[in-house]
């Protein structure tokens, strides 16, 4: 939950922050795994995701345009220590309730993200940081206590 929190509070993981470039983050990280099209068409695509477990970071121009955490309730999954030091991989369901009550005991400002809420999902982004957390009912395959609550999915900040 504390790094849940720190990256909603500050729009960053630890070092890692939108703008820094590509070479920085994996000299911090290790090489991550580029996204197939990456593959395909080399390194200078944009919009394409690197991954180092259930981080990714996005790039534009060699150059991180996006932090963010996939989450699968009901499920565990890996961090590199950079992100989550002295453990290699940790509980992922997170009710949309704690974390909002987590980010006010942290004096974290947050509204309703109106355009990521619809259906079976609701969103919030923090301010100043401009983080999103979108929160969805689990699917069939999520094994999770109660199936008709919100759990956090997805953490993620874009620059503009």
């Amino acid at each position: 939950m504390d790094v849940l929190v720190d990256f909603s509070l500050t729009g960053r993981i630890g070092p890692l922050r939108c703008g820094m470039s590509l070479a920085e983050a994996e000299d911090l990280l290790g090489p991550g795994r580029p996204h197939p099209a990456h593959i395909l068409k080399g390194p200078d695509i944009d919009g394409y995701p690197y991954s180092w477990g259930a981080l990714r970071l996005e790039v534009t121009q060699r150059a991180v345009s996006g932090i963010g955490l996939d989450l699968w309730p009901g499920s565990t999954v890996r961090l590199p220590p950079l992100v989550l030091p002295d453990s290699e991989s940790y509980e992922t369901t997170v009710l949309r309730e704690e974390l909002i009550a987590a980010l006010d005991g942290a004096g974290c400002r947050h509204v309703v993200n109106g355009n990521l809420t619809f259906g079976r999902q609701s969103s919030i982004i923090t301010q100043p940081a401009d983080v999103c957390a979108v929160f969805s009912v689990p699917a069939r395959d999520h094994q999770v206590p109660h199936r008709d609550r919100h759990y956090l999915s997805v953490l993620h900040k874009h620059t503009a």
